[in-house]
């Protein structure tokens, strides 16, 4: 079902006007370079060269041992000479049974030196192209899969909804206190082997999910990390003390958080439309979820947390929202599902708007906790328009384009010199990428993540293979 249709941003304007509260748009060039070439203070001595970000895009695409391979390379090359000022490397196992897929980036003591060289090649590139790298950050994000870890997975509590779409037994065990104590451990020992790989900023990973995200929403689960909003961020607590303790003032500490994962959708194969899996009220589990009405937010705990994020030591958030193994079109506006998924039940606009609503009420209830803004990808080329707009507002202090830098890594260049993108290398939301990260059939057990449509000569055959196995599947 195709919904962008616009011609002219004033279509846009006129269509968001009436759809949406919170999408609008700044329309003047130069204003626009202005406010997305803002610097940004991160943390008590970094200045970010501007106010744009590189989300966290997985690539797939590291060798079973972990390392980042060629493929790899080549995105963070191509980030680096791209002019964003924040480049989030993307989630990094911090076990090998934390990994999401058999090709996930996964550092240990056997490949600190692969990390290590591939992010000087980062800084050598974006010093080469800007001239320093003192106002370019780069926070590694440490990740355990948790429910969705390959191939045993790992669950912190049961939600009965969540359990159905990814087959998980009612009778498999949450993972013990004892159990997640001990992996408070092998993250600070992540932060150890990143910081001697030469990162000085790492992001726990609270989204999408994956464990931390899903003690989030543990309402249900007993013991010491379940249960009253104390428990279910207890081992944040505990893993930002103890990289605070090791060390102290020198590695900044980002988060991205997922704020609000609302219910598992499934496709209505009538309409092909998404559709909530039937749910109680009031719903006793999720996070950033209005128990009344799950799915809309209520972010009631999520400032609460954030509040002691911040206190325990976070000084740079990453606003995320939904969950793209139950629920992609909330946190992924879009225009075509990856193949076999459920059309959009809502106009994407009213996603984005979903997005900006959530993040610029954070942002406003925290303004001097530097936040970096999703949801962005489905505008496209008018994307900078509603970044410049929100920036300006106090909606959100940094632009994150996730999706659209994998068919375009050099857009921030284009916002400062042109103030606007060019059309023919935006992403236009069709959702390959994200086929991509979900076949397996590969004889390394995955598929490598890009653009196929825009980036043809390297994802193209990888994309034909991809689906003649998929297909062969049938």
């Amino acid at each position: 079902m195709k919904h962008f249709s616009y011609k002219t941003l004033d279509q846009l304007k006129q269509d968001a006007e009436q759809r949406t509260q919170f999408v609008r748009f700044e329309t003047d060039k130069e204003k626009l370079k202005r406010l997305l070439g803002r610097k940004v203070p991160v943390g008590k001595s970094i200045t970010m060269g501007n106010s744009m970000a590189v989300h966290p895009m997985e690539g797939c695409d590291s060798d079973l041992d972990g390392n980042p391979d060629e493929l790899t390379w080549r995105r963070y090359e191509r980030f680096a000479a791209g002019g964003a000022k924040l480049i989030w490397f993307e989630a990094t196992a911090i076990r090998k049974d934390g990994r999401a897929n058999a090709r996930q980036l996964w550092i240990h003591e056997g490949n600190v030196e692969a990390y290590r060289k591939l992010l000087e090649r980062i800084l050598e590139i974006h010093k080469e192209r800007f001239g320093t790298t003192d106002d370019l950050v780069i926070p590694i994000q440490l990740t355990h899969s948790g429910r969705y870890s390959f191939p045993n997975r790992i669950i912190a509590y049961h939600n009965p909804l969540i359990d159905a779409k990814t087959n998980t037994p009612a009778s498999q065990a949450p993972i013990s206190d004892e159990e997640l104590e001990a992996l408070e451990d092998a993250y600070l020992e992540g932060a150890k082997l990143a910081w001697r790989a030469g990162f000085r900023a790492i992001d726990l990973k609270v989204t999408h999910g994956y464990l931390l995200a899903e003690l989030m929403g543990a309402k249900t689960r007993d013991g010491r990390y379940g249960g009253s909003l104390e428990n279910r961020t207890r081992f944040i607590r505990n893993v930002i003390a103890k990289v605070k303790a090791e060390f102290g003032d020198e590695m900044l500490i980002a988060m991205r958080l997922g704020c609000f994962d609302s219910v598992p959708y499934r496709k209505n194969e009538a309409t092909t439309l998404g559709e909530p899996l039937p749910y109680e009220t009031p719903y006793p589990y999720g996070w950033g979820v209005n128990p009344d009405d799950p799915l809309s937010e209520d972010l009631t705990e999520v400032k609460q947390a954030i509040g002691w994020f911040k206190d325990w030591g976070v000084q740079l958030l990453n606003v995320s929202i939904g969950c793209p193994y139950y629920n992609p079109h909330i946190g992924r506006p879009f225009e075509k599902p990856d193949e076999g998924n459920y059309e959009m039940p809502e106009h994407p606009l009213l996603g984005v708007d979903r997005h900006f609503r959530i993040s610029g009420e954070l942002q406003q209830a925290f303004p001097d906790l530097p936040m970096v803004g999703t949801g962005y990808s489905w505008l496209q080329i008018y994307a900078l328009n509603a970044a410049a707009h929100n920036i300006e507002q106090g909606r959100i202090r940094i632009f994150g384009l996730g999706r659209g830098t994998l068919s375009y890594p050099d857009f921030a260049v284009d916002a400062l010199e042109k103030g606007a993108l060019d059309e023919i290398r935006v992403c236009k939301t069709l959702t390959y990428c994200t086929f991509l990260m979900r076949q397996k059939n590969h004889p390394l057990g995955q598929f490598p993540a890009g653009c196929p449509p825009f980036d043809k000569l390297v994802y193209g055959p990888i994309m034909k293979q991809a689906r003649e196995a998929f297909r062969s599947q049938k």
